[in-house]
């Protein structure tokens, strides 16, 4: 009984007002509080992802295919390469901050200087490559065309399936003024959206002229490739053809399904803007510590804090980069 009585009173006392429950500061729970329900919305975010992904499994991008590029090498093949090393950059800089934190038990300033200056530069470095894949994957490298249905056909070669076909490879100039609408030409019209690099009769001319190429579907075999059709099976396609598609947005993307680009934007978006959110804060915690504020103070629990929430944008990235690039 004795026992019983005794354990009610700690926690009471624990648990009463104006006490610090395991020595946690206000601070440092209302940063858990945000980092769980950030978390529950991440989780939302990904679940949501996976559902659009399994109802259209049978035309979902392969990842290989569409982040197979990697700076400075224009034209080579490099499937999940760069972002392998986002990936590291990323994770090294949450190494980085714990030891800035364990730094900070210490009252080691310099310490803390060096190793939260290398984690400012890691996160700079992993959007800014963010950035860079962005650009890409918006702009495009081969094009491809669009059916009525929302059908994307890629062009490969006969002979080297694995090796597609760009556009400028693949489509005759075809001599003629190309005028892009206007909303002021008629009023029940929108303006139209930036022409593409060529028109679809280009296109359709120049597959139509070569008798080495043929198209690539969306849709995926049992084994996880896309479907190849014949020659003859791709003159009988080409003729559905309604839009030439470069790069990707939020209406059209050459490379398969638009829900990828859709969830894609809007995840890594969202991650990236976490990302960068803590880079800012990093900084501003950073000259705190080089003018020597919390010295004054007499420890470095903003610092801690910081580092948790850099912890959690490390650990989502962990689950995006599994679910979008590896799974």
């Amino acid at each position: 009984m004795s026992t019983t009585i005794s354990t009610n009173i700690e926690e009471e006392d624990l648990w009463g007002g104006g006490k610090q429950p395991f020595k946690a500061s206000y601070g440092k729970l209302m940063m858990w509080f945000f980092i769980v329900s950030d978390a529950l919305t991440f989780s939302g975010f990904l679940v949501a992802y996976g559902f659009s992904r399994f109802k259209n499994i049978d035309s979902w991008p392969i990842a290989d295919e569409v982040f197979n590029h990697f700076p400075f090498l224009h034209g080579v093949d490099a499937p999940m390469y760069y972002v392998a090393l986002m990936t590291f950059v990323l994770i090294f800089s949450s190494v980085t901050m714990v030891l800035a934190v364990d730094a900070g038990h210490h009252m080691q300033k310099e310490r803390v200087v060096f190793y939260m200056a290398l984690t400012i530069i890691g996160g700079a470095i992993f959007v800014g490559s963010q950035a860079w894949e962005w650009k890409n994957f918006i702009k495009g490298e081969y094009g491809a065309v669009e059916t009525n249905g929302g059908q994307i056909y890629q062009f490969v070669y006969e002979d080297n399936p694995k090796k597609r076909i760009g556009l400028e490879n693949l489509a005759l100039e075809i001599p003629g003024d190309r005028v892009q609408h206007e909303s002021k030409n008629g009023i029940w019209f929108r303006d139209e959206s930036t022409l593409p690099s060529f028109t679809l009769n280009e296109v359709v001319s120049g597959f139509k002229s070569n008798p080495n190429i043929v198209i690539k579907t969306e849709k995926i075999d049992e084994k996880g490739h896309k479907i190849i059709l014949s020659r003859e099976e791709s003159l009988e396609k080409i003729s559905q053809a309604k839009y030439v598609v470069e790069g990707a947005n939020l209406v059209r993307n050459e490379y398969g399904n638009r829900l990828f680009a859709d969830f894609f934007f809007f995840i890594t978006g969202f991650h990236g803007f976490h990302v960068l959110s803590g880079v800012v804060i990093n900084i501003i915690i950073f000259f705190n510590v080089l003018i020597g504020t919390y010295e004054r103070r007499g420890h470095y629990e903003m610092v801690e804090k910081v580092g948790l929430y850099w912890h959690f944008v490390d650990l989502v990235w962990v689950f995006v980069f599994t679910f979008f690039y590896l799974v």
